[in-house]
């Protein structure tokens, strides 16, 4: 099975035209020069078809053709010559740089050069008339200038490839940052929301279980008020959050940022939440009166850490007291939130267990450090006997320098 060789079109173009303009000087009778060794007009067709030949070759073995043409060449200083053979002859030095190795590349030029050099010397010291300078001119026309040639639309295609690289890897960069911010901004709403709802909807679940599980009219009365609020605030808290979320929304929609000034109101909240489970919420602010407003991002986390604690004292804490501790010392903002440690499993629903990781992504975005887990009882946790307690602790940088939003 044989495979066809295929030439460029643009090789096979230059061929052609080449051998036709060679063949119609040739008809017209016009040579280069005159008395040489082989006179004879039909002698310069064969370096005319050997560089002809040539041409094909430029692209693919760039060398080569090269090689082959500078003999061919020089076989036509030794016919009449022909324009058409010469001029070939400046193009397969031009491809030879364009095409070739790197190496190749490099050396032409300066082979090219020393040629040019060396033959003006000779020639000069052979004639020892001044006119033999204008045969080291030719020589370089016919070699150097095409190599410089070469040379100089290789760089610049080079300079164009490395700059296309660029671009893709540019754009590449770009995409993977888009991607990153996409996820991040996810995880951001995703702990958000969930931040919002899941004390509203964990309430709602401990309570509906009350009132299925107790044949008392009263109790059922109380605990569907209780859903019918937290239904109600967990809706208003989700359409600050879609107001948020949505383009274009109105100038004066609420923004969905509670600071440390609601924690009274959250901690009732918590305390009408429990009050079926024992729980009796309590808040110790040791940062002094007329505390003022710490940055921002700083009150939402501390908020929603304090949101958080709240919500997980109320599925899983046993009846007894959570305390809720704030405590500003410096430039660090400590919150402290202990229950006694119960085991209750509580509701589960997908997606249980993110409330400790939303937490210790808060203050990791701050710069600050967390953790959370059992420990023994102290008389300042008013546990009381052997009970353990759980504690979740979170230590928050205040100044705007080391918010990371």
């Amino acid at each position: 099975m044989s495979t066809a060789i295929r030439f460029h079109r643009d090789d096979v173009a230059l061929a052609a035209s080449g051998l036709l303009g060679g063949l119609l000087l040739w008809l017209l009778g016009l040579h280069t020069q005159g008395g040489r060794p082989f006179a004879a007009p039909w002698v310069t067709l064969v370096p005319l078809t050997v560089m002809a030949a040539m041409e094909l070759l430029r692209r693919r073995a760039p060398r080569a053709a090269l090689a082959v043409g500078a003999l061919a060449l020089i076989a036509d200083q030794l016919t009449r010559g022909s324009l058409a053979t010469v001029l070939m002859f400046t193009d397969i030095v031009y491809a030879a740089v364009l095409y070739g190795t790197p190496a190749a590349a490099r050396r032409i030029p300066v082979a090219t050069l020393l040629i040019t050099v060396a033959v003006t010397i000779g020639f000069l010291g052979w004639f020892r008339r001044p006119e033999a300078l204008l045969i080291g001119v030719v020589a370089g026309l016919l070699s150097f200038l095409p190599a410089i040639a070469g040379v100089s639309v290789r760089n610049h295609r080079t300079a164009a490839d490395a700059a296309r690289l660029a671009a893709r890897q540019t754009a590449r960069l770009a995409e993977v940052d888009r991607t990153q911010a996409v996820v991040a901004e996810r995880a951001r709403m995703a702990r958000e929301l969930h931040d919002m709802v899941a004390n509203h909807l964990s309430a709602v679940a401990i309570h509906s279980t009350a009132a299925l599980s107790i044949d008392d009219p009263e109790t059922s009365r109380k605990a569907l008020k209780v859903i019918r609020e937290n239904s109600v605030e967990g809706l208003a808290e989700m359409r600050r959050l879609i107001g948020l979320l949505r383009e274009g929304g109105e100038d004066d929609a609420p923004a969905a940022a509670p600071t440390l000034a609601s924690l009274d109101a959250l901690v009732a909240q918590a305390n009408a939440n429990g009050a079926s489970s024992g729980l009796v919420c309590a808040v110790e602010d040791a940062r002094g009166p007329g505390a003022g407003a710490l940055p921002t991002p700083v009150e939402l986390a501390a908020y929603r850490i304090v949101q958080e604690s709240l919500t997980n004292a109320l599925k899983h804490a046993a009846p007894g007291p959570v305390v809720v501790r704030l405590r500003l010392a410096g430039e660090l903002l400590t919150v402290e939130v202990t229950s006694v440690l119960g085991r209750r499993p509580g509701p589960t629903a997908p997606g249980s267990g993110a409330g400790l990781v939303g937490m210790r992504e808060r203050a990791a975005l701050l710069g600050g450090t967390f953790h959370a887990g059992a420990e023994p009882s102290g008389d300042e946790d008013g546990g009381g006997g052997g009970d353990r307690i759980w504690r979740v602790r979170a230590e928050l940088p205040v100044t705007e320098r080391t918010v990371r939003e």
